[in-house]
């Protein structure tokens, strides 16, 4: 490290790396009066197409965190159809089309959802770019996040009370010095702190040859005038063609003529050729439009990858630094939103003195298991794309051409589930973790496309509307609940003093809900912060001491 500067920044948390989990961990501790410093070598929000997918577990943690109506706001407009397309050509054959509700009508759905509906908050289709963007600017209105975009970490030392790390501002090459209590890597593949943590990725799910979505990739930010009314077809989100020509997608943004066009490249470490790009857009639809490029980022697909270790001592990993997937399924994001609710809650409790030695460690026994689930479920996704049989008649408005379009219809109509999977969405659960107080009953099965909501220590706090509209997770403490269904006897007392002794923030929610007694299938729950169910019972157990030592790290 170069000689420090004069003064010395203190913050408990430095977070490198500002990108959606980045800023998501730093939103999430202030929401728990934890102080953090961010800094991200991009000085604003990158302003280029990604993904498009915020799933429903991470837009509860959006809502509790207060920006999920927002959020629904940026992107498309609410009533803009979200159907994914397949054709041969944009101006050629329909394949297949999997129907999806749009924005309004999900959110009509849930307005009207049962007593038990378990989806709060749906599955938004909005380009990381926009949210991205809205997040950096709501971050920058909060008490307690220093925010520093255009800035970088240059190096960072480890003691046994911190680390202390040089900051450099990239414009101006000013360097500070950081003294925190932890250093958290949200900086993607190649970043920093999984570097100097010397942790290699495991390949979770070996690669089998070279495929469609598995290799070098180029994401194109491209401006088409008037494209829509060109295609004859009924509106879609998402655009997929298949031909002997090409394989793309086509991504609509937002209202404008802008549009994410995706294709692949022939050999890593090649630069996107524009010219190329063009010829394979013109494929793509079918004749020569016109178009301009904003913008290319090459990418690679097929990821399958997670860190041998989530951390160590003061530094932990979260998001791409700890596992990298292949897009397919958009879970790759909210896999790292998830990280990093979890994360957070834990390094509050331990700064604010009531959190152990054992629970920043539960941190990676409980999010590694779901890294290998999560990307073994976007791999088997992304296989399935590279099925597609493309038939070299499927242009041609021959009896051959008919086959082949069938052929490939076949494949394609099973698609669904790519842009659905709730039970990857909602079914992750901390079966063993060394912080759940597990009851002796069998968890329900995991399975990527249906999520059976249990109340089962370890899995997802299963979700209730109230008699008055509100939903069970929007009545939950920052910390941790105890849930009491109504008609219970259960003295709830001896809990409240043991937590009063230990200094654990810990809120009583009586709920009158018959059918929400059901679903549980017991009288008492405790909830984590993070969601997920820490025991349950139908009475406290003897030692209420012991059992809060347990989900506290102790």
């Amino acid at each position: 490290m170069t000689d420090p500067a004069p003064a010395t920044i203190v913050t408990p948390v430095l977070i490198v790396g500002g990108g959606p989990v980045g800023m998501t961990l730093a939103m999430s501790l202030q929401s728990f009066g934890v102080r953090c410093l961010v800094v991200n070598a991009d000085p604003t929000a990158r302003l280029h197409p990604k993904g498009a997918t915020q799933n429903a577990r991470t837009m509860e943690h959006y809502r509790r965190l207060g920006v999920s109506a927002a959020l629904r706001r940026v992107g498309l407009p609410a009533d803009h159809p979200l159907d994914v397309g397949y054709f041969t050509r944009l101006t050629g054959y329909e394949l297949a089309r999997l129907k999806m509700p749009s924005e309004r009508e999900k959110m009509d759905a849930v307005a009207k959802a049962g007593p038990t509906d378990q989806v709060p908050e749906p599955l938004l289709r909005a380009n990381q770019m926009f949210v991205e963007d809205h997040l950096f600017h709501h971050i920058q209105t909060l008490d307690g996040i220093d925010a520093r975009f255009g800035w970088q970490c240059v190096d960072y030392v480890e003691d046994a009370e911190g680390v202390t790390a040089e900051i450099e501002e990239i414009e101006t090459r000013r360097h500070e010095r950081v003294r925190a209590r932890f250093v958290i890597g949200c900086d993607g593949g190649k970043g920093l702190v999984r570097h100097k943590l010397g942790v290699r990725y495991h390949d979770a799910v070996p690669v089998g040859g070279r495929a469609y979505l598995n290799g070098p990739q180029v994401a194109t930010y491209v401006h088409i005038p008037g494209l829509r009314k060109c295609i004859p077809h009924d509106p879609c989100w998402f655009y997929w063609t298949v031909n002997r020509d090409v394989r793309s997608t086509l991504m609509v943004l937002n209202e404008s003529d802008d549009f994410s066009f995706g294709t692949t490249l022939r050999e890593p470490g090649d630069e996107p050729d524009p010219a190329m790009i063009g010829h394979q857009l013109w494929a793509t639809f079918g004749h020569n439009i016109q178009f301009s490029f904003h913008g290319h980022r090459p990418w690679t697909a097929g990821h399958a990858l997670v860190a041998d270790s989530f951390g160590a001592g003061r530094a932990f990993l979260c998001g791409d630094a700890a596992h990298l997937f292949t897009p397919t399924g958009g879970f790759g994001l909210n896999t790292g939103i998830d990280d990093a609710i979890n994360l957070s809650w834990k390094l509050a409790a331990v700064l604010e003195g009531w959190g152990g030695d054992r629970l920043i460690a539960s941190f990676e026994a409980e999010r590694r298991p779901i890294a290998f689930r999560n990307t073994a479920a976007g791999k088997a996704l992304g296989r399935s794309v590279g099925a597609v049989p493309i038939g070299p008649a499927m242009d041609e408005d021959t009896p051959e051409g008919e086959a082949d379009r069938r052929a490939a219809a076949a494949v394609l109509s099973g698609f669904g589930e790519e842009f659905a999977s709730l039970g990857v969405q909602l079914g992750a659960r901390y079966d063993g973790s060394p912080i759940i107080a597990a009851d002796g009953t069998a968890p329900p099965t995991d399975d990527p496309i249906t999520y059976r909501p249990s109340a089962c220590p370890g899995g997802r706090t299963p979700h209730l509307w109230l008699a008055d509209r509100s939903s069970l997770y929007d009545r939950l403490g920052r910390h941790f609940t105890l849930l009491r269904f109504a008609g219970s006897r259960a003295d709830a007392r001896p809990l409240a003093a043991a937590a009063a002794a230990r200094r654990v923030p810990l809120d009583m929610l009586e709920i009158d809900h018959a059918a929400g007694r059901d679903l549980y299938g017991c009288d008492l729950a405790l909830v984590r912060p993070d969601l997920h169910v820490a025991w349950r019972g139908n009475r406290l157990p003897e030692d209420c001491n012991g059992l809060l030592a347990q989900v506290t790290g102790y």
